[in-house]
């Protein structure tokens, strides 16, 4: 039985990995950190590479590991009703409520940083109904011209990233001085770094598709659910430790952009301004061009995976037509609320998913080491599943539906957590969730 891969067969898993969890929308939240994070962009970095990076890989592994083939068997171990509680909450929030309409807006937002009135609701609007009138199209009709997008315009991207990653330092916008953090990185950087990962959505995102790495890994002759994940953390270390590098440059080139610009709004804004800066409106325009071909590849991809889970679990409801149509039809809408609102309202939501994704996945990691029992799996959710309903809350932004109030209650309650203050309140109530099954496990067996 064969226990490892060779060097070019961890070179081709590296490469799908990359391919898998990197994607255009990603640069914005790297870029954007930079400029935040000014002098303390190194940790900030550090901290966004664990959660961006590490994460993602680690929930591929726990795939291997735990013999499951998809995110609705891996949240069986915690429950029937919990499996499609879980399975729902990820795939809306890595498809129609964020992920999908944030790909619409990432690439509308680099056009917009030419419309100098400020008014763009109707060009974003006229941008995104093309955007996902195309999408849906290809969507219910798959076919290789999404193959043919990916072999062509994810490279070109990667050469036009690097080279203005190159220029960018080679003659940088900040050449002296000092650029002061901004208050929320001025404190705990590296842990503010760690929730800024959570955007990349990647480790969530992992859990869902994830199981196509394994299946490579399986089909090239290792089928040891040990040596699958040695071997997935082993190939990882070369796809994602590119993209470690990528996410550490552009953070830095975010910090030193702030030598000629003001800190943007959102990290589109900020990529599209050094882009024209180096390359003026060539430089925009091909940014424009390959961030949106590779963001609408992202888009499709999402629609479909979407649509064939949702006509997995509820295979008697709609067909995966309709399933397509109306994940389409909803991306739209919620794009024409704008990147900004859209990174906004997705904090909460994965402020409460995060917590649950990464006890899930160091549950699977290490779930022979206690024969994977349910009893230790519900138990350290179901606190950890308490503790991220405080972040949830406190995460909403005051001026949503929520009344203030409310969310200063539950937020003096959460500050009577442990780390509370650094964002990880959800991490000892998880612990004690975890000892309490433990030992719920052992007296059960006794």
């Amino acid at each position: 039985m064969k226990k490892s891969l060779s060097l070019k067969e961890s070179i081709i898993v590296g490469s799908m990995l990359f391919g898998m969890f990197f994607g255009a929308g990603n640069l914005i939240f790297p870029v954007h950190m930079g400029q935040l994070a000014g002098t303390n962009a190194l940790p900030a970095a550090i901290g966004f590479i664990v959660t961006g990076v590490g994460l993602p890989l680690l929930g591929v592994a726990c795939l291997g590991t735990s013999k499951k083939d998809s995110l609705f068997d891996l949240a069986s171990l915690v429950g029937d009703k919990y499996k499609y509680f879980f399975t729902i909450l990820l795939y809306l929030t890595i498809g129609p409520f964020f992920a999908i309409p944030r790909c619409a807006t990432t690439s509308f937002g680099i056009m917009s940083s030419q419309f100098a009135d400020g008014n763009v609701v109707v060009p974003r609007l006229i941008f995104t109904f093309i955007f996902f009138a195309l999408a849906l199209v290809l969507a219910l009709r798959p076919n290789g011209i999404m193959n043919y997008i990916g072999k062509i315009i994810n490279p070109l991207f990667l050469v036009f990233l690097f080279i203005l990653i190159i220029v960018s330092f080679a003659n940088p916008m900040l050449k002296g001085g000092v650029i002061v953090p901004d208050e929320s990185y001025a404190a705990q950087p590296f842990f503010k770094g760690f929730l800024e990962g959570y955007n990349t959505m990647d480790a969530i995102a992992s859990l869902a598709f994830g199981i196509t790495v394994i299946t490579v890994i399986r089909n090239l002759g290792v089928t040891n659910e040990t040596d699958v994940a040695m071997n997935t953390v082993k190939a990882g270390a070369i796809g994602c430790g590119f993209m470690a590098l990528i996410y550490l440059l552009t953070t830095f080139m975010g910090t030193m952009s702030r030598g000629v610009y003001e800190t943007s709004s959102n990290g589109t804004i900020a990529l599209s301004q050094i882009s024209s800066h180096y390359f003026g409106n060539l430089g925009m325009y091909i940014l424009l061009a390959t961030v949106t071909l590779a963001c609408f590849k992202t888009s499709v991809a999402l629609i479909v995976s979407c649509s064939e889970m949702f006509n997995k679990m509820f295979p008697n409801f709609w067909s995966m037509k309709q399933w397509s149509i109306a994940f389409t039809v909803f991306s739209f809408v919620v794009s024409n609320f704008g990147l900004d609102a859209i990174i906004t309202y997705a904090i909460p939501f994965l402020m409460f998913i995060y917590p649950l994704a990464i006890s899930l996945i160091l549950l699977a990691l290490f779930g022979k080491a206690f024969g994977f029992n349910k009893k230790v799996f519900s138990s350290t959710i179901a606190l950890t599943f308490i503790a991220a309903l405080f972040d949830f809350v406190v995460s909403f932004p005051k001026d949503s539906f929520l009344p203030v109030s409310f969310i200063e209650s539950v937020a003096n309650l959460q500050g009577k957590l442990p780390f509370a203050s650094i964002g990880l309140a959800w991490l000892v109530p998880s612990i004690v969730g975890l000892i309490i099954g433990l030992i719920w496990a052992k007296a059960s067996k006794n």
